[in-house]
């Protein structure tokens, strides 16, 4: 049985469908050049697989795998309901403005892809494996949130969740509070500006990052970096930071409650409460401490 018969596509393109209820597997498989208004997508897997050149407005995604293979997408005012998870998969060129995104695990292997003031209560799993993302006025709850992912920019993001951007690679991140255990371990190349950073074991094993205006709070914090800076930055409870970091410049603008082994570099802070240092575990001429 040929794919087509199986499935009993519907083959539009160049049409505006307005106020539909669409269900069936694959209901506009392959669809082009579409404008859908107030419409539902209802039971039926994947029904805008392999779509390209498509606008949809106030409508609602209410099963699996709606977008994969596609290209060219515009979702303005629009809800992903809960069970319409997995729903961005192997995805190129898609905006979606103003909407509610109640699924897990969107946005896998996709790239160019831009979200705006857009929700995203249940976003485990989310954004994975994607390149050059743009999130612009986001809230987004769920635990491993942007593994793998890269060349990632971020405005007013709010996210809530564990181990946030693991693995990811070139992010800057603007104007965001980030409510993370384990956020950015295993990153290369990442810049956070005038943020709020909150988490246990923040940043380790990472490469490259740098935080400027931030306010941090982590319970062993930022080890295990290379290339490790920080520009006018606050911290609130944050013990036994800097371990085994290398090629430190951190500018602390308050006091940090301890310093544990630092690698090398220099670290400068209004005050700071304890200094640790194992000899057998940490050379203390490489790294210049100062305080006020």
């Amino acid at each position: 049985m040929s794919e087509n018969n199986r499935f009993n596509p519907i083959s539009r393109k160049n049409e505006e469908i307005h106020q539909e209820s669409l269900s069936g597997e694959r209901a506009l498989y392959r669809g082009q050049n579409l404008k859908i208004f107030d419409s539902i997508f209802h039971d039926g897997e994947s029904p805008l697989k392999e779509a390209k050149d498509i606008e949809v407005y106030n409508s609602e995604f209410q099963w699996k795998y709606p977008l994969w293979y596609a290209s060219n997408i515009y979702v303005k005012d629009s809800v992903w309901q809960e069970m319409g998870r997995s729903g961005v998969w192997y995805t190129k060129n898609m905006v979606v403005e103003d909407s509610m995104i109640w699924a897990p695990k969107n946005f896998r292997r996709c790239s160019d892809i831009t979200i705006k003031n857009t929700s995203m209560p249940n976003a485990a799993e989310t954004f994975w494996m994607c390149d050059n993302i743009r999130l612009e006025n986001v809230v987004a709850k769920g635990d491993y949130f942007g593994m793998n992912s890269s060349n990632v920019y971020a405005d007013h993001l709010e996210l809530y969740g564990n181990y946030a951007f693991d693995g990811g690679k070139n992010i800057e991140i603007h104007n965001s509070k980030l409510l993370t255990k384990d956020c950015f371990w295993n990153c290369e190349n990442v810049t956070v500006y005038d943020s709020y950073i909150s988490g246990e074991y923040l940043a380790w094993n990472t490469k490259n990052l740098t935080l400027i205006n931030c306010t941090i709070e982590s319970d062993q914090g930022l080890c295990y970096i290379d290339k490790l800076k920080l520009v006018n930055c606050k911290t609130i409870n944050t013990k036994l930071a800097f371990e085994y970091c290398n090629e430190i410049d951190a500018e602390i603008r308050n006091k940090i409650d301890s310093i544990l082994n630092p690698g090398s570099g220099k670290i400068k802070a209004a005050d700071i409460g304890e200094i640790i240092i194992e000899s057998d575990n940490c050379d203390a001429a490489l790294t210049e401490i100062k305080k006020g």
